[in-house]
């Protein structure tokens, strides 16, 4: 009878003992050391899902526009014309928490293999971070090493940083969140899918030489940090940007290449991954000889090169005939490439060393096998109320809200990054969505990524309806209409039953909200165990969201254009102060951020989202802006009307004039609510009729507020000049 691995053996490679029985089963043996690592990186969470996949199923993945849905590199949607928009997000945060720099940089190094794997050219990087209140120590150093790391790699690679969000939590402090997405533009019928199916092809393996790097990094990810963790530190990948950039050139060259069955880039567990995975879909096997890959160490094993994740690594599946061309590729750009193994008819992965087997497995148990796991689940203690102070001295209360880190301008973190490369921005970070032109059209593609926990950690069902809302309202905002969604679900850990119910009511949520406006969800990511020593980070779902903007001419800013405009809000208020940034400045000390304490996260329901009404506003704004009737356009979110106001005048540098701010709600809620479905918008006077007329026909609530003009915040009792509000929301960090 086969006997039980020894449990230091399974926690290497974050297997349980019921998972090794089952690998027992599926091969009617002992696995050797490296079949062991491959099961455990392949079983892995990163990699197989295993407590999510149930779940995901429930996404809505299909629709008119898609091309490529989940199970990519990268989900792709057509935008007329041939051509076609791939995109995908993808969590770093494990290696951030160790190596900012180097976790952050590969991270994005990643998200672009993934993209342009697909026969896209990237054009655009967005990020969604979280970090601890950037107080000093640590926290700082985290913020500081990913931030620059997330510069470094995309301005040497040459792709733009465009967009994306930072917020601070003390539920972060010990593990960041570091999400990148990547989108790109190919032609759509020069569309590349990983999926070798043809036997006899060969695989290359081009690029970087393999290192010790990044092994166990797929299982590392998979989970949670405690003490100990910095000993982890050589799981982390060191990046090499400019070698990236000439593999993405020749990967390109390459797509053009009938003889070219298959790209596949060596992302989470590197060889093991990309090729079984790649025969795998097109429903054949792969043989492979180690002895063959080029390495820049001594004394590597089968298992370290089976198991490495060195970046800027590619796997190429070719027809034997055409090798040539593509040698005469990778040379022009100095790349060399390792032809390491062939496509077989056998559904079985054999790891040669020489003439040595060092692994023999079915390729259905590896890639497909894991038993997939439901943890048990229960919502944590009942929501309290606490009750908010009421508002004092609006003018005082705003100047304090714009210099809270969660609220002021990001302008320091977003001018490291090189946001211009390309010469396709339209409108770059800082803003409501970026927009990017379409080069050789008048199109322009609107980006964003958007997430609120604070409302999650209070109802994850409804939270992430609003996350979905809200990454939507961003993209109307430009002009542009929501194409379809990319997400990365950011968790603790799911053994702990509130924290898998949080996950479970989340996907829920994004499924119904995603449904209500008739978006795809094509690719994605789940990052769990995010928990250090028992502390979970704060439920942390992000969405990615790319629209489309058929007239790039009638793309509409969101700060005001004119004096004289008069302004407008859209949508109605509500006593809704419960996971605002008014309700944590006023919380007790705590874990909560600056001066916020833990009853700030359990108290009270979040804003609630009405989907029926969402889709009308988007309808009436989309049609305004089309018009010409709408000159600007700006989303209600963290801070409420009051900061809204402030962040559209700040942006343009023209003054307000409002008599007053009124609804049916308390002043801190009218002031600073966070309610959904709100956009303030101007309008040229001579315009206002035909502007009420599409908001009746869409049933859209409107309330006038003032005018544009002048050098000061005139919102009723507020007065204040811009440059006095300015100096608050560029409180230095």
């Amino acid at each position: 009878m086969p006997v039980a691995a020894p449990e230091r053996d399974l926690r290497a490679v974050a297997l349980s003992s019921r998972e090794y029985e089952v690998i027992l089963e599926k091969l009617g043996r002992e696995p050797n050391h490296l079949e062991l690592g491959m099961f455990g990186a392949l079983w892995s969470e990163h990699c197989g899902y295993k407590t999510s996949k149930p779940l995901l199923r429930d996404l809505p993945s299909s629709g008119p526009g898609v091309l490529q849905g989940p199970g990519e590199n990268a989900g792709i949607v057509d935008i007329g014309d041939g051509l076609a928009v791939v995109f995908k997000i993808e969590s770093h945060n494990h290696p951030s928490a160790i190596e900012p720099y180097q976790g952050a940089a590969t991270g994005v190094g990643g998200i672009l293999r993934d993209v342009f794997a697909m026969g896209a050219r990237p054009i655009a990087v967005l990020d969604s971070l979280r970090f601890g209140i950037p107080d000093g120590g640590r926290n700082r150093y985290l913020f500081q090493g990913v931030v620059a790391g997330i510069g470094g790699y995309g301005n040497c690679f040459g792709c733009p940083t465009v967009g994306g969000e930072v917020y601070f939590d003390d539920g972060y402090a010990d593990n960041p969140i570091v999400n990148a997405m990547c989108v790109g533009l190919v032609r759509s019928d020069r569309i590349r899918t990983a999926r070798a199916d043809r036997t006899g092809d060969i695989l290359l393996l081009v690029g970087a030489d393999t290192g010790r790097d990044g092994i166990h990094g797929a299982t590392f990810a998979s989970v949670e940090l405690d003490e100990g963790s910095h000993t982890r530190r050589p799981a982390v990948q060191v990046g090499n940007p400019f070698l990236e950039k000439l593999l993405c050139e020749a990967c390109l060259q390459l797509n053009e290449l009938e003889e070219v069955t298959a790209i596949q880039d060596l992302g989470a567990a590197g060889l093991t991954s990309a090729a079984c995975e790649v025969a795998h879909r097109g429903g054949r096997g792969v043989d492979l000889d180690v002895a063959r890959v080029s390495r820049r160490e001594r004394g590597m094993t089968a298992y370290d090169v089976m198991l490495s994740e060195s970046q800027e690594r590619m796997l190429v599946v070719i027809q034997p005939g055409g090798e040539t061309k593509a040698r005469a590729i990778f040379d022009a750009f100095e790349l060399h490439a390792d032809r390491v193994g062939r496509i077989t008819s056998d559904r079985r992965v054999r790891v040669r060393d020489g003439r040595d087997v060092a692994a023999d497995l079915p390729l259905s148990a590896l890639v497909d096998g894991v038993p997939l796991r439901t943890p048990p689940s229960a919502p944590g203690p009942p929501p309290t109320s606490v009750p908010v102070p009421p508002l004092v001295d609006p003018a005082a209360t705003l100047l304090q809200m714009l210099a809270r880190p969660n609220l002021r301008s990001r302008r320091p973190i977003f001018r490291t990054y090189d946001h211009q490369v390309q010469d396709n921005t339209v409108f770059g970070p800082g803003f409501d969505a970026a927009l990017l032109r379409v080069p050789g059209t008048n199109k322009g593609l609107a980006l964003t990524t958007d997430g609120n926990p604070w409302y999650v950690a209070l109802d994850p069902y409804a939270g992430t309806r609003a996350a979905v809302a809200e990454a939507a309202r961003n993209i109307v905002c430009t002009g542009a209409r929501p194409l379809a969604v990319t997400n990365c679900l950011n968790f603790g850990n799911p053994d702990r039953p509130h924290v898998f119910w949080q996950l479970q009511e989340s996907v829920r949520g994004l499924a119904d909200a995603c449904r209500a406006f008739e978006l795809p969800v094509v690719s994605g990511n789940v990052s769990l165990y995010n928990e250090t020593s028992g502390r979970n980070i704060p439920p942390t779902p992000v969405i990615g969201m790319v629209g489309l903007l058929e007239d790039l001419s009638l793309r509409c800013p969101a700060g005001f254009r004119r004096a004289g405009d008069l302004i407008f809000l859209l949508g109605d208020t509500r006593e809704e102060l419960a996971g605002s940034e008014y309700s944590r400045l006023f919380a007790s000390a705590g874990a909560l951020g600056v001066g916020e304490g833990p009853a700030a996260r359990d108290a009270g329901e979040p804003p609630r989202v009405d989907m029926a009404a969402e889709r009308d506003l988007h309808n009436a704004v989309l049609a305004g802006i089309a018009r010409g009737i709408v000159r600007s356009a700006h989303d209600v979110a963290e801070g409420g009307t009051l900061v809204a106001l402030a962040e559209a005048a700040l942006f343009a540098g023209l003054g307000v004039q409002c008599p007053a701010l009124s609804s049916g709600a308390s002043p801190a809620a009218t002031y600073f609510g966070e309610s959904q479905g709100r956009i303030i918008i101007s309008v040229e006077p001579r315009r206002v009729p035909e502007l009420r007329s599409i908001l009746t026909s869409q049933r859209v609530p409107a309330h006038a507020l003032g005018v544009v003009g002048g050098d000061e915040l005139q919102v009723g009792p507020v007065r204040l000049s811009l440059d006095r509000v300015r100096q608050a929301w560029e409180t230095p960090w």
